[in-house]
């Protein structure tokens, strides 16, 4: 969904000059390939643990001891002045400038300047980082101050999990039958420049190989926060598609949920079109009845509905997808219909309906008569944070 419209007052964004610091990023040392490429170094860059995202974004580009340089890597091992990296014609190469322990590239130690690529592993001394390339295909001006932005959004990207900089906005889930608030659903926000929106967090995570990681600490920060709602609400939290790849480690994840909030009403949400393995969905459902969790599919109708999966592992709550909601109350009667067909085949499986993105009076009315059991959307209250529903 968008970013909410809302009325209550917002704590102050940090004070940062966003402007300034997005220049820095785009300073004059820059060279031509950011206009097409920015090229970015990623790891651990300390004892700390703290994983950085560091745009080359001069060249030549230092490494070594000295904080002056561009990359300042504070380890014993590393040379005061240890290593840099240059640019020519879009390739980017790396020598070693006399370092005590050396630069490697792939394992293999540097002796004369080595061309570096994407995914490559370039070591200075015993710190290894990886090469890694966002690439933007749109030329021009514009394009320069997009890709700027979205190199300082990535390194930010670090600051939004080592501090879990997210704010839980909570869109509230009704009963049909008397409106009442049943549920919630925890959707994530953030005041990170970039980072906002959840579309923009993933984006970020994506070129970082970290969705997972991201999806877990939003589950987490949402629950934490849902504590201070009133009632002890059910909270629908959401999954990525990757982590339907290794569903240990999901449950690993909600068995550590679990542990921390054992009495909160918890409902785990799955995108549909990530429903495709009846075994594996089969695993995470008889996880969450043992974890006295619920499950519920969601946007149910926005690709290709799985029917076989339906009766295979059913539900909870099947989440009917907003494109068949909008505008429900206009639809021709064939469609109503389908509609209605549909939700009898939920039912008579023992699944409860969710229509999603209702936003008027009148998609709340006929989805009501058509037999929607609950309902999410505008009409009934946009996302906020926990603080809009305790005051």
């Amino acid at each position: 969904m968008d970013a909410p419209e809302t009325v209550e007052k917002q704590p102050n964004t940090e004070e940062i000059d966003y402007r300034e610091l997005r220049m820095a990023t785009m300073e004059a040392g820059r060279f031509a390939p950011l206009a097409n490429n920015v090229w970015f170094l990623t790891g651990q860059v300390d004892g700390a643990g703290g994983f950085r995202y560091v745009p080359i974004n001069t060249s030549p580009f230092r490494v070594g001891r000295r904080s002056d340089l561009s990359l300042c890597l504070p380890s014993a091992t590393v040379s005061s002045l240890h290593a840099e990296i240059v640019e020519r014609d879009g390739a980017l190469f790396v020598r070693d400038l006399g370092s005590t322990n050396g630069t490697y590239v792939n394992g293999r130690e540097v002796d004369e300047e080595v061309q570096i690529g994407e995914n490559d592993l370039v070591q200075f001394a015993n710190i290894a980082l990886r090469v890694n390339r966002q690439a933007n295909e749109r030329g021009g001006v514009t394009a320069v101050e997009n890709v700027g932005d979205q190199a300082l959004a990535l390194t930010r990207f670090d600051d939004l999990l080592s501090e879990r900089a997210v704010v839980p906005y909570f869109q509230p889930i009704v009963r049909f039958e008397n409106q009442e608030i049943v549920g919630y659903e925890v959707l994530g926000r953030s005041r990170l420049f970039g980072l906002n929106s959840p579309k923009e967090m993933f984006l970020a995570a994506e070129q970082l190989n970290l969705e997972t990681e991201l999806s877990r600490m939003l589950r987490h920060e949402g629950i934490t926060a849902g504590q201070s709602l009133p009632t002890n609400p059910r909270l629908f939290v959401n999954t990525h598609p990757l982590e339907l790849k290794h569903p240990a480690a999901l449950i690993g994840s909600l068995e550590e949920l679990r542990r921390a909030f054992p009495n909160q009403p918890i409902t785990l949400e799955i995108h549909e079109a990530a429903v495709c393995n009846a075994e594996t969905s089969r695993e995470l459902r008889a996880a969450l009845n043992s974890l006295d969790m619920e499950l519920a599919y969601d946007d149910f109708g926005a690709g290709q509905a799985r029917f076989a999966e339906l009766a295979e592992v059913p539900p909870n709550i099947l989440k009917f997808d907003i494109t068949l909601i909008q505008g429900i109350h206009r639809a021709t009667q064939p469609r109503q219909n389908l509609l209605s067909t549909l939700l009898r085949m939920t039912h008579d499986l023992g699944i409860r309906s969710l229509a999603e993105g209702v936003e008027c009076e009148e998609e709340a009315d006929a989805c009501r008569r058509l037999g929607f059991q609950l309902a999410q959307g505008y009409f009934f209250g946009r996302p906020a944070s926990a603080l809009r529903y305790t005051s």
